[in-house]
């Protein structure tokens, strides 16, 4: 980027602006909490203590071009442990939208142009018409493969659903029998819910490019695709980010959401209290070891410590509560992965993989054989630096869990099974 005298903004004007009632930078510059807490500390000759440091010594110029701010995640961990409750991602995000287009990651620019240029507001392009075919293919696959779901729905555009259901891209794109454990759970419980043509996908990589137009463009695509369906609950899936980019905008662009935003793991936990779903850890034999990622948009940074208890009450109920292993720490305190932010998409692959060897290590001390995370970002991170520091686990969607433990889980559903729990159900 070319430097310039004279920076037109002030990171310190922001900062204080940011900065809540009755709270002072000056403990802000001496406690440390923030940096010794944040994975992204060090990369790039910066940490969180040292950004808000120059931005009070002024040095816009520097903040404005330094390329940490594309592997800071914006996990807010270091807002979490702030005793004066510094919201760093905030100036993070500003710094995000000072850069030219042509100079951001091109990976996350690239999914954001991708994600406004069809009505599905999917990361990867995939348009409407292509979205219905492939669901409308895999739904007569299983029909006809598997007797117990020959009567199996995935309904598209029903007026007046109760869940608004949504849908990361990953899965009609690439992984399309991914989907199919889900309407299971789905028809398994009796809940009425439908997919859309318009606005079904899940993912924004808008936001974490900083432009604030185009975050709002996609949301407004998706609340007005809920509204239009006259849907009730407005569904996200196992996909941490999708969460908080909408109701974020909702909440920052005061828009007319005529609906709840709910997470599915809180609806796994219901339904589990309910009876709904039956399942238990029986199938647990050989004492298989898991431990639980808690995704920082969904823990962290909307529901906190209730969506993180009932990740819990599933993942024990689903393996034993003896063989969950929990990370240390955990819960609101856990730390990012890495995956998150665009952190995946920025092409920074050396720096994403240093940053997550934190979470390596948390993994690797739990001695767990696997890794339940409901986020697409941190499966795929997670995924990653086990492969790179050679780790071993391996990582697993609770969808494919709660349908091995109902008997319910289909030859092409196996994916993430290791040969641990393969050789559990052959």
């Amino acid at each position: 980027m070319t430097k310039k005298k004279n920076h037109p903004v002030s990171f310190k004007d922001k900062a204080l602006e940011l900065l809540p009632s009755g709270a002072s930078f000056d403990a802000c510059l001496t406690c440390g909490l923030c940096s010794s807490g944040c994975p992204a500390s060090g990369l790039e000759n910066m940490d969180p203590r040292k950004f808000i440091r120059m931005a009070m010594l002024g040095m816009d110029e520097e903040l404005a071009e330094t390329p940490w701010v594309w592997l800071c995640t914006q996990c807010r961990r270091c807002h979490h442990v702030c005793p004066m409750s510094i919201d760093i991602a905030q100036l993070v995000f500003f710094a995000r939208g000072l850069w030219p287009e042509d100079k951001k990651p091109q990976g996350i620019v690239r999914s954001c142009q991708l994600t406004r240029s069809t009505d599905s507001t999917s990361a990867m392009g995939l348009p409407p018409e292509d979205f219905v075919f492939v669901v409308e293919d895999v739904l007569a696959e299983v029909r006809e493969q598997q007797p117990r779901f020959s009567q199996i729905e995935a309904p598209m555009d029903k007026k007046g659903a109760y869940f608004f259901v949504n849908q990361n891209s990953r899965e009609p794109m690439s992984e399309p029998d991914e989907m199919v454990p889900l309407w299971k759970i789905f028809d398994y419980v009796g809940a009425d819910w439908t997919y859309s043509s318009k606005a079904w996908a899940a993912e924004n990589f808008c936001m974490f490019s900083g432009d604030e137009a185009a975050w709002y463009e996609v949301i407004k695509k998706r609340v007005d695709a809920v509204n239009d369906l006259g849907c009730k609950v407005w569904l996200n899936t196992e996909c941490g980010h999708s969460y908080f980019t909408m109701w974020t905008a909702i909440n920052r662009f005061g828009m007319d959401a005529n609906f709840e935003l709910a997470n599915l793991v809180s609806y796994y936990a219901q339904w589990i209290r309910e009876g709904k779903l039956p399942v238990n850890s029986d199938w647990n034999t050989k004492n298989i070891t898991f431990t639980v990622q808690d995704p920082c948009q969904i823990v962290r940074k909307a529901y906190g410590e209730s969506i993180a208890e009932d990740m819990r009450f599933v993942a024990k109920t689903l393996v034993g509560e003896n063989n969950f292993i929990d990370m240390q720490p955990n819960r609101s305190a856990n730390y990012c992965c890495g995956g998150g932010g665009g952190f995946l998409q920025a092409g920074m692959t050396e720096h994403r993989r240093a940053y997550g060897k934190r979470k390596f290590d948390q993994i690797a001390a739990t001695r767990a054989n696997y890794v339940l995370t409901p986020c697409h970002n941190c499966h795929s991170q997670i995924e990653d630096i086990g492969h790179h520091y050679q780790g071993n686990y391996n990582v697993i969607h609770f969808w494919t869990l709660i349908c091995l433990s109902l008997g319910i889980l289909g030859e092409n559903e196996r994916t993430y099974l290791g040969d641990d729990l393969l050789e559990l159900i052959d």
